[in-house]
């Protein structure tokens, strides 16, 4: 709901609105792989103060030349220039909090553990789908902006009380895998890109479900506030339940490469099955409440399956580099996840004025097709005991 409201209180169309909100993602993207670098190199907890200090003061400079008021509406230049700085800064988290677990937690906790990490995009995300139109509507985009970096600074806090580089203790099968690792690094090894991209691939639809998901509810469904909160919130909770439950589910079971599979080809059938319902709606969604509910369904339900399997994924790519070189491998696939996050709200508003959503949907779900091979092989499984 907070791109609804971004889109009336900077006054922006569809397709300024997508370029808006993809220009965080670009620049997480293009810091990624640097951050993931110095993470190696550095360790967790500088990369994490450094990381997220200047990101509570980028959101700072937003909140005092960026925010939109009665009197004064920030140009797009500014606004787009201070996401893109926000996205660069806020990269750091990613690879480091990734490495982290790989050198805390040994290989039959890993997935869970990793999981549990995860969770915090579908958390953060349902409580700012709680606070942050609440905060937008009643007090102001500086306000908004100041809460995060208030976050964000909390944040560094936490880290500096508690995070402390441990050490790698690598049980016999890590020693293996970065010995292999060491021969090649994960920059070199066509397995990691290939996972790599295949979690950029699947990120797409998640990204058009986060960026685009409230327009959708709000101007096809005619959802009100309440509706289109709740749906992100239960979006995101269930994302963060299926997280946690997937990790333990395949500690337990060493299958996370028919995990992976599952994942992608029940995305495949939602976000095909929410295009034709669309379609079947066509222009009379706002006269027909099953429709609507219908709707409100089966986008939550995409929404929490697209986003469930980020864990596994993330753990078995960590794996395959290796825990000393696991910084840099989950910094490829956050420039690709976050590429994906530039590409897919930038694309929506073309797609719609194509085709409308039905062609959006059905992007989505060729996009989980096409990362299924990517991330599980047929001729080429992937280690699941490791």
């Amino acid at each position: 709901m907070t791109a609804v409201l971004m889109r009336t209180g900077y006054r922006l169309d569809n397709a300024t609105l997508g370029l808006v909100l993809g220009l965080m993602g670009l620049g997480i993207a293009v810091s990624e792989l640097p951050w993931g670098l110095l993470t190696d190199l550095w360790g967790d907890r500088p990369v994490l103060l450094t990381g997220l200090g200047s990101t509570a003061l980028a959101l700072v400079a937003m909140a005092l030349w960026a925010a939109p008021t009665a009197r004064h509406i920030p140009g797009l230049g500014v606004l787009g220039a201070g996401l893109l700085l926000v996205g660069l800064l806020g990269g750091s988290v990613n690879g480091a909090s990734g490495r982290a677990v790989m050198t805390w937690f040994d290989a039959s906790e890993r997935g869970l553990a990793m999981s549990i990490r995860q969770t915090a995009v579908p958390l953060g995300g349902g409580i700012g789908a709680l606070v942050l139109p609440y905060v937008a509507l009643h007090f102001s985009f500086a306000a908004l902006y100041g809460l995060l970096a208030v976050l964000c600074g909390l944040g560094a806090v936490m880290s500096w009380a508690w995070v402390h580089e441990p050490g790698i203790k690598a049980s016999v099968a890590d020693a293996v895998l970065s010995s292999n690792a060491s021969k090649k690094g994960p920059l070199r090894d066509a397995r990691v890109w290939r996972i790599v991209l295949g979690i950029g691939g699947l990120c797409a639809p998640q990204f058009a479900v986060l960026s685009f998901g409230t327009v959708f509810l709000h101007d096809f469904g005619h959802a009100g506030l309440a509706t289109v909160t709740a749906t992100m919130v239960f979006t995101q909770v269930g994302a963060m339940v299926m997280r946690v439950w997937s990790g333990r589910w395949t500690d337990r079971h060493r299958n996370r490469p028919a995990y992976l599979r599952a994942c992608s080809a029940l995305s495949v059938l939602l976000f095909a099955g929410l295009a034709v319902l669309v379609m079947a709606a066509g222009t009379h969604a706002a006269d027909s409440g099953a429709l609507r509910v219908a709707l409100v369904v089966l986008l939550g339900l995409s929404g929490v399956c697209v986003s469930a399997w980020h864990g596994v994924a993330y753990t078995e790519l960590a794996t395959l580099a290796g825990a000393a070189r696991a910084g840099t491998a989950l910094g490829m696939a956050n420039t690709s996840v976050f590429l994906v996050c530039f590409v897919t709200p930038f694309s929506i508003p073309y797609l719609l004025a194509y085709q409308g959503w039905p062609m959006v949907w059905l992007a989505a779900s060729a996009c989980a097709l096409v990362a299924m091979p990517l991330l599980v092989p047929r001729a080429e499984r992937l280690p699941a005991h490791a």
